[in-house]
């Protein structure tokens, strides 16, 4: 309403890139809709800045934000992105990383990642290992700081033979059933036919 009476108005931010995974994101579409002209001082982007110090592939990437706090909500994301190629970047908070790191290492497998720990900040730390391994070490030693996860994506199989078995699929499909899915929604994350793996189910 101030901006529409005729005032000017800048949103900052101490802590990153406004707007981006923010509440500022809403500012932004309301000024798009009654046509209020916004502009942009480019700033600290943790997104950009963790990408680049990850190590990891930095030619395409999906920025993927906060994973959704419900379980169901989670898994729908995490399968997907499983077939994903170019580098994910996540947001999340000390509190859930561990959580966090076990959904993606038994939803995507073992892969790379780079944990960036409060970036531009005093403890600023970059762990570039595997999701294994991150799983292992935050078992032990409890997070502190915001993260930045800047994962592997999927490697593209060289020839058919490499693609999941049958008794993945099912296994699959076990996990997805535990989380309240429908058995035929791995079938969509395979090569298998719905009633090869009902099969296998029931057998």
């Amino acid at each position: 309403q101030r901006i529409l009476a005729g005032e000017n108005c800048a949103i900052v931010s101490d802590a990153g890139m406004p707007c981006i995974s923010d509440p500022g994101e809403d500012l932004v579409r309301l000024c798009a809709e009654y046509q209020i002209e916004t502009r942009v001082v480019p700033g600290p982007s943790a997104v950009i800045s963790a990408l680049c110090v990850s190590g990891l592939v930095t030619s395409r990437f999906s920025f993927e934000g906060f994973l959704s706090t419900n379980k169901r909500s989670r898994l729908e994301h995490l399968t997907s992105i499983r077939k994903d190629t170019h580098t994910l970047i996540f947001y999340e908070a000390p509190h859930k990383l561990l959580s966090t790191l076990k959904d993606l290492y038994e939803t995507l497998g073992d892969r790379k990642i780079s944990l960036v720990k409060e970036i531009t900040k005093l403890h600023e730390s970059v762990n570039r290992t595997t999701l294994a391994q991150a799983v292992q070490y935050y078992t032990e030693n409890t997070p502190k700081g915001e993260f930045v996860l800047v994962l592997e994506g999927a490697v593209i199989a060289e020839n058919n033979e490499e693609e999941m078995t049958l008794e993945q699929a099912v296994q699959l499909a076990k996990e997805l059933m535990e989380q309240g899915h429908r058995p035929s929604d791995a079938a969509k994350e395979t090569q298998f036919k719905k009633a090869e793996i009902y099969k296998q189910l029931i057998d």
